[in-house]
């Protein structure tokens, strides 16, 4: 059965953690839609904290390219520095804390950097990735683009922030539905998917 679950990619509260990746303030006049993208992540900080899922999050270089932006109002969070091109060498005692952990939720930039390669070392330690994928972007949209089939091809799951936040809920009497409900109540901001997945792209075929 819980290997039926894993294959599946279900989420649940409890075995789950968001994983925050390098919303910082050099990136943002060079990322493609950086405001949605940092919105989108934003609501899903807020999801987390209602339903106590764990969150983490990291800042590239911060030195030079400085601090998380405001908007992500991650302030609670203590950012965890790194060099790496993933997140998880920084996060490795936090990932090995928690045994019961399953699933990470991850946004941030770039994808076809930071993001990619923080996937694919979670995946090599058995966990299941949900990419957020209105919560993630690069300063091209054709390496965001082919950094999404390539997640894919991978073992990621693709997802949309409202797609996991239900989810993770699963049940219109959860305690915080209606709490959860306002902060989805209006669509997540356009951050050029649609025009990425229009037609019969062959990079997700």
């Amino acid at each position: 059965m819980a290997a039926a679950r894993l294959s599946l990619g279900r989420v649940f509260p409890e075995s789950s953690i968001l994983f925050l990746c390098d919303m910082q303030e050099k990136f943002r006049h060079h990322i493609a839609y950086f405001p949605q993208i940092v919105s989108v992540a934003a609501r899903m900080l807020r999801v987390a904290r209602l339903l106590e899922v764990p969150a983490v999050l990291t800042e590239q270089y911060p030195e030079g390219l400085g601090p998380t932006v405001a908007e992500l109002r991650a302030e609670d969070l203590q950012p965890l520095a790194k060099t790496c091109f993933s997140m998880v060498p920084a996060l490795q005692r936090e990932l090995d804390s928690r045994p019961q952990l399953r699933s990470v939720l991850l946004c941030g930039i770039e994808t076809q950097a930071c993001i990619l390669n923080t996937a694919l070392d979670l995946l090599d330690q058995g966990l299941q990735v949900h990419l957020v994928v209105d919560a993630c972007s690069s300063r091209s949209q054709v390496d965001r683009l082919v950094a999404l089939a390539r997640l894919r091809q991978s073992g990621v799951f693709l997802s949309t922030s409202e797609g996991l936040i239900l989810q993770l809920v699963q049940d219109a009497t959860h305690p915080h539905f209606k709490e959860i409900m306002k902060i989805i109540k209006e669509p997540a901001p356009d951050s050029g998917l649609l025009g990425l997945f229009q037609g019969q792209n062959p990079l997700f075929h």
